[in-house]
C-alpha cells in the first residue's frame, strides 16, 4: 500500500512537472525553436527555450499572461492556464512586417532590412508552404509583385519592372543560374527549382549588377534551398516529411519526401519530388479566341486535324518533372562550415503550346513542337570561415559546376521531317566573398568572381518515316565560350540610428569566343571574339527619422554583356522572320533611380510605396538585318525576313508600387499589392513604341483569418488591359497569342480571379491545405502568354511530418 501511494505521488508529480514544460515550434517548418524569449507582462519573470525548443514554466503564476518572442516572428501571448488546451505546444508565425528582417541577397551577407535602400520582396517558408505553388514560377507570381508569362504549362518567365528573361538574374544559394544561352525571348529555367526544397526566396526589384554582374538589369531572384539541421552532443536529430498534392485543372499529381539526419558536426538533408501534369483546362467565361477547337494527330502515318471534343482542354500541355536535392553540412568547429549541395532536375518532353496553335493560311502550322527534357544539375561547395584578421571577419568561398541541357523539336503539318536542335552548357563558377566589420557602424563587403560557360550545340533532321538522320544547322555556334572576370566592393556606413548609407562598385571583363559553321549558311564571317568590360555602381540611403517612417533613396547602374545567344543564334522569331548571328555587339547599360517610403502606423498597419525610373542605353534588340546584302533567306522551307540582335535602341521604364498590410482584429489581416509599369523603346525611324516586357498594371488583395491551427485566405488577383496600340510591335505581330477587339486587332483583355485557400494543422504531424482558385471560372491569358490560365481549380495538399 505504501509503495502504491509513493508511486501515485511520483506519477502525479511527474505529470505536473511535464505540464510545466512548453515546446515552441516554427509554424511554417514544424522545427523546434531554440532561444525563444518567454516572459510575463511586466517582464519580472522570464526564461528561454533550449535546443529542443523546450522551456520550464514552473516559476510563472498559474494565471500569468505569458509572451513568446523570437526574431522575425510574431510575438504570441496566452494565459498559462490555457496552454493545456494546446497540449503545451506553441507555434510561432513569421513576421512579414518586421523592419529588422534579415536580408542576404543585397550583399551576399546577412543585413537588417532597415539598412537596405532597395526594394526587396522576401518570401518565407511559411508563405511557400501555405501557397503550395506547383512550380517556382508560381511561387514568384503568388508574391503579387512579380509578373509571370507562360508559353506552355511547363513554363514561367518572370517580368520585373519592365524587364524579363536575360535582363533578370536567377541565383540558387547565391550561385548564378543564368548562362550564355539565356535568351531575350521567354525562358522557363526557373521551373527547374523545386518549390518543396526552398527555404526562402528574395527578389531584388531593380538593378543588382554590383554584386551579381551581367544580366542583373531589372532585378535578381535568389532562391535559398533548405539547410540540414544538426544534432546536439551525442543526440542525433531525425526529421522527415511526406507531402502529396492534387490539382483538378491539370489533373496534377505530386509526391514529395524529405529526410534530415543530424549529428553534432555532420548534417544531411535529402529531398525528392515528382509531379505529373495532364493537359490544362481553361475557364468557361472569357474570349472564345483562347479556345482549342482542333489539334493535329498522326493517324496511319498521316497528319490529320481532329476536332477537340472539349475546346476548353488545351491539348498537348501535360508533362512530368522530377527534382532531387542532397545537402551535406560539416562544421568541425565554430570557425568553419563546409556545405555541399547537389541539385538535379529533369522534365519529360513537354510541348510548346503557343507554337502548336499558330496558323499559316488559316490552317494549323505545326504537327509537333516540343522541348526535349530540360535537365539541370548543380554541384555547389561553399566553405565559410570566421576570423578576426585585418582582411575579413567572414569569408565564403563558393565553387560550383552546373550542367544544362535543352532541345527543340518541330515538324510542320504534313512534313516527314522533324527538325531538331540540342544544346548543352557546362557552367563553372568560383567566388570569394568577404565581410569586414571595422566597427558597429562601418562594414565592407568585397569579392572576386570568375565564370566560364562552354556551349555545345548541334542540329539534325529526322525522317519520321524512314528513320534517316541528316545533319542540320545548330542553334548556336558549337564549342563557343563565355567568360567573366570581376571584382566588387560595397561599403555600409551607419551614420546614426536614423541614417544609413550603402554604396559599391564593380569592375567586370567579359570575353566571348565563337566559330560559325558556314556549311549551311553563307555567313560573311567565320568567327567572332568580343572582349569588353564594364564598370557599374550603386549608392543608396535609408533614413528612419522615427519608428513610423523609413525613406529609401537609391541610384544604380547595371549592364548586360552580349552572350552566345545574342551573337550567334539562328531561329524563327515570329512567322516570316528569322534571326541570324551578329558578331558586332557591345554591352547595354541601364541607369536607375528609386525612391521608397514605408510607413508603420503602430504595430498593426504599414504602407509600402516605391517609384522608379530606368534608362537603358545601347539596348540589345531584334531589328531588320541583312546577310551579304540579302534581306530575305529561305529558312525551313519558308522565305523569311532577316533579323539580328543589335545595339539599336534606347529605352525608358518607369513605375509605381504600393502595398498595405493591416492587422485590424485579433485574427484578421488585410494585405494588398498594386504595381504599375510603363515603358517605351526607340524604333529604327526614331519614333517610340511600347516596350515588349512591360506588363499591364497588376495586383492582389488578401483577407486572411489565422488561429493557432487554422488559416483561411480569401483573395483576388487582377490584371489591367492592353489595347492594340499599347502592345509592342512584336506582340502586334503575334496575334495568335491574344484576343481580338471589335476591329479584329489583337489586344490583351483585363481579368480577375476570386480565390479561397485554407490550411489546418490537425496535430504536430498532420497538416492539410485546401484551395479553390478561380472560383468564377474565368477564361484568361496573362499578357504575352501563349497558354490560357487554369479555370476553376481545386487543390488539396496533405503533409505528414515524421
Amino acid at each position: 500500500m505504501r509503495v502504491l501511494f509513493i508511486t501515485a505521488i511520483i506519477t502525479i508529480f511527474s505529470n505536473w512537472a511535464t505540464a510545466q514544460t512548453v515546446t515552441v515550434y516554427d509554424k511554417a517548418t514544424g522545427d523546434p525553436l531554440p532561444d525563444v524569449a518567454i516572459y510575463n507582462e511586466i517582464k519580472s519573470v522570464s526564461t528561454i527555450t533550449d535546443f529542443d525548443g523546450k522551456a520550464d514554466l514552473t516559476k510563472f503564476n498559474p494565471n500569468a499572461l505569458i509572451y513568446f518572442s523570437y526574431v522575425a516572428h510574431k510575438t504570441f501571448w496566452i494565459r498559462k492556464s490555457k496552454l493545456k488546451k494546446l497540449n503545451y505546444k506553441v507555434f510561432l508565425e513569421n513576421d512579414e512586417n518586421a523592419l529588422s528582417e534579415v536580408i542576404i541577397s543585397v550583399s551576399k551577407w546577412k543585413q537588417e532590412q532597415k539598412d537596405i535602400s532597395q526594394k526587396i520582396v522576401s518570401i518565407g517558408s511559411e508563405e511557400i508552404a501555405f501557397n503550395t505553388p506547383q512550380t517556382s514560377a508560381d511561387l514568384l507570381q503568388n508574391s503579387g509583385q512579380v509578373f509571370v508569362q507562360k508559353s506552355q504549362l511547363g513554363g514561367g518567365s518572370p517580368m520585373i519592372r519592365g524587364f524579363s528573361t536575360n535582363r533578370l538574374l536567377i541565383a540558387v544559394d547565391g550561385v548564378r543560374m543564368n548562362t550564355a544561352i539565356f535568351r531575350g525571348g521567354n525562358i522557363q529555367n526557373v521551373i527547374a527549382i523545386d518549390p518543396f526544397a526552398i527555404e526562402r526566396t528574395e527578389v531584388i526589384l531593380g538593378p543588382g549588377s554590383v554584386v551579381y554582374g551581367s544580366d542583373a538589369v531589372g532585378g535578381v531572384m535568389n532562391f535559398y534551398t533548405k539547410q540540414p539541421s544538426f544534432g546536439l552532443n551525442d543526440k542525433a536529430y531525425l526529421k522527415g516529411s511526406v507531402t502529396t498534392r492534387y490539382a483538378s485543372a491539370s489533373n496534377e499529381k505530386t509526391g514529395h519526401i524529405d529526410f534530415n539526419y543530424g549529428l553534432e558536426k555532420w548534417a544531411f538533408l535529402t529531398s525528392v519530388s515528382y509531379t505529373d501534369f495532364d493537359d490544362l483546362k481553361m475557364g468557361s467565361h472569357g474570349p472564345d479566341d483562347y479556345l482549342r477547337p482542333e489539334y493535329v494527330e498522326q493517324i496511319n502515318g498521316e497528319d490529320v486535324v481532329v476536332q477537340n471534343n472539349d475546346p476548353e482542354k488545351q491539348r498537348f500541355t501535360g508533362y512530368e518533372q522530377i527534382n532531387f536535392l542532397q545537402k551535406i553540412d560539416y562544421v568541425p568547429n565554430e570557425n568553419w562550415d563546409m556545405n555541399l549541395g547537389l541539385l538535379y532536375s529533369t522534365t519529360s518532353d513537354y510541348p510548346r503550346y503557343d507554337r502548336l496553335i499558330r496558323r499559316r493560311n488559316g490552317n494549323l502550322r505545326s504537327s509537333e513542337w516540343y522541348y526535349g527534357p530540360q535537365r539541370w544539375f548543380m554541384g555547389n561547395l561553399q566553405v565559410y570561415h570566421k576570423s578576426r584578421s585585418i582582411l575579413y571577419n567572414q569569408l565564403k568561398v563558393t565553387g560550383a559546376y552546373q550542367y544544362f541541357e535543352e532541345s527543340r523539336n518541330d515538324r510542320n503539318f504534313g512534313s516527314d521531317f522533324l527538325e531538331r536542335t540540342q544544346e548543352q552548357v557546362d557552367a563553372y563558377t568560383l567566388n570569394f566573398d568577404f565581410e569586414k566589420k571595422f566597427s558597429e557602424r562601418i562594414s565592407l563587403y568585397y569579392g572576386l568572381e570568375y565564370i566560364l560557360n562552354n556551349v555545345f550545340s548541334e542540329g539534325s533532321t529526322l525522317n519520321i518515316n524512314t528513320g534517316d538522320v541528316q545533319a542540320a544547322p545548330s542553334r548556336y555556334p558549337d564549342g563557343s565560350s563565355w567568360q567573366s572576370f570581376a571584382a566588387y566592393a560595397s561599403l555600409k556606413h551607419k551614420f546614426s540610428d536614423q541614417l544609413r548609407f550603402q554604396g559599391g562598385l564593380r569592375y567586370n571583363r567579359i570575353i566571348l569566343n565563337a566559330e560559325f559553321d558556314t556549311q549551311f549558311y553563307d555567313f560573311p564571317f567565320e568567327e567572332t571574339k568580343i572582349d569588353t568590360d564594364a564598370l557599374t555602381g550603386t549608392a543608396g540611403f535609408s533614413w528612419l527619422p522615427n519608428e513610423k517612417l523609413q525613406w529609401k533613396l537609391n541610384f544604380s547602374t547595371a549592364f548586360r554583356a552580349p552572350n552566345v545567344d545574342d551573337v550567334g543564334k539562328i531561329f524563327d522569331s515570329e512567322p516570316g522572320s528569322v534571326v541570324v548571328p551578329n558578331p558586332n555587339l557591345r554591352p547595354e547599360y541601364s541607369y536607375n533611380g528609386e525612391l521608397g517610403l514605408r510607413l508603420n502606423f503602430a504595430d498593426n498597419l504599414s504602407v509600402d510605396l516605391a517609384t522608379y525610373f530606368t534608362f537603358l542605353n545601347n539596348a540589345l534588340v531584334r531589328r531588320d538585318f541583312d546577310l551579304n546584302g540579302e534581306t530575305e533567306i529561305d529558312y525551313q522551307g519558308e522565305l523569311s525576313n532577316v533579323q539580328a540582335i543589335q545595339n539599336a535602341a534606347n529605352a525608358t521604364v518607369y513605375g509605381f508600387e504600393a502595398g498595405i498590410k493591416y492587422h485590424f482584429a485579433e485574427h484578421f489581416d488585410f494585405t494588398s499589392q498594386y504595381t504599375f509599369v510603363g515603358g517605351e523603346e526607340e524604333l529604327d525611324d526614331g519614333s517610340v513604341a511600347p516596350s515588349r516586357h512591360v506588363a499591364p498594371q497588376f495586383g492582389a488583395t488578401h483577407l486572411t483569418y489565422t488561429t493557432q491551427r487554422l488559416k483561411i485566405d480569401a483573395f483576388s488577383v487582377y490584371n489591367g488591359q492592353f489595347d492594340f496600340d499599347e502592345l509592342a510591335p512584336s506582340q502586334q505581330n503575334n496575334a495568335f497569342l491574344y484576343a481580338k477587339d471589335e476591329n479584329g486587332n489583337p489586344y490583351s483583355p483585363s481579368w480577375y480571379t476570386l480565390n479561397l485557400r485554407s490550411q489546418y494543422q490537425f496535430n504536430e504531424h498532420m497538416e492539410a491545405t485546401f484551395s479553390i482558385e478561380n472560383i468564377t471560372d474565368q477564361r484568361y491569358r496573362a499578357y504575352s502568354s501563349g497558354i490560357a490560365a487554369a479555370g476553376r481549380n481545386f487543390i488539396l495538399a496533405l503533409k505528414y511530418t515524421l
